[in-house]
């Protein structure tokens, strides 16, 4: 393994396993108490037992049934658990539009941030974000988004195991992994090289570290036998690509 230069910044986020994540909400949950705990302010909550409750997240799951293209007619819909949260950005555009500079994206380690002593809520973060991982806090008046839990990660006062975001160390089916991806000798890169990771709606050009992994194999219809042969790597992101863009449609 070639050790990088330690004057080279990293790039820390997520990567996401679509193939085993059963959309149990264990990491929103996680988050949010964990955050709500050590974020500053909480995660607040409007009308939580009442007819049209809200609240600040900065972890969601989506379900959707997609039918592979691949498939081809008769096939059976494939369930889907899209976990979204900020993908912090190489070229963040929440960064370039914030007024008041209170968006920012640390040199260090590449996590985007949100300064809320400088935040006036314009909501212009939300608006530039193809990826709406942006929540404002109506109690607070302030933009939150994932911080990629900084406060654990970084705290010597935690055992090793523990220095990792909150959602990655709740995840029951070990669906989300986190570590260095500007380093292609971390555990991270070379899972994402391993299994084919993809970009989230690439043509935006926002460079997001996050990646999201595609399914092992080609599903069959419920009940039959799977005879198809794994697709390679690049195969199953082309494939991939494909439906995410339909689910970023339906989130849309």
């Amino acid at each position: 393994m070639t050790a990088l230069p330690n004057d080279t910044p990293k790039k820390l986020g997520l990567v996401i396993d679509l193939d085993v994540c059963v959309g149990c909400h264990a990491c929103v949950v996680n988050c949010k108490e964990w955050n709500t705990g050590g974020y500053g302010a909480a995660l607040s909550d409007q009308e939580p037992y009442g007819e049209t409750p809200s609240g600040t997240f900065l972890n969601r799951i989506h379900t959707f049934e997609v039918l592979p293209e691949a498939n081809g007619a008769g096939a059976s819909p494939m369930v889907v658990h899209f976990p979204k949260s900020c993908l912090h950005c190489a070229d963040a555009p929440c960064v370039t539009v914030c007024p008041t500079g209170a968006s920012y994206k640390r040199a260090e380690d590449g996590i985007v941030l949100v300064n809320e002593d400088w935040c006036i809520g314009c909501g212009l973060c939300a608006w530039a974000c193809p990826y709406g991982a942006r929540e404002l806090d109506e109690a607070e008046g302030v933009m939150k988004k994932c911080t990629l839990c900084v406060d654990r990660i970084y705290n010597e006062n935690l055992e090793e195991v523990d220095r990792v975001p909150a959602c990655v160390r709740t995840c029951p089916t070990n669906a989300r992994h986190f570590g260095d991806l500007a380093d292609p000798d971390s555990a991270v890169s070379r899972l994402v090289a391993a299994r084919g990771g993809v970009d989230l709606m690439p043509e935006q050009g926002t460079a997001p570290v996050n990646k999201y992994l595609p399914p092992r194999r080609n599903r069959a219809p419920a009940g039959a036998a799977d005879e198809t042969p794994p697709a390679a790597p690049r195969e199953r992101a082309a494939g991939l690509t494909g439906w995410l863009e339909r689910v970023v449609e339906m989130i849309g």
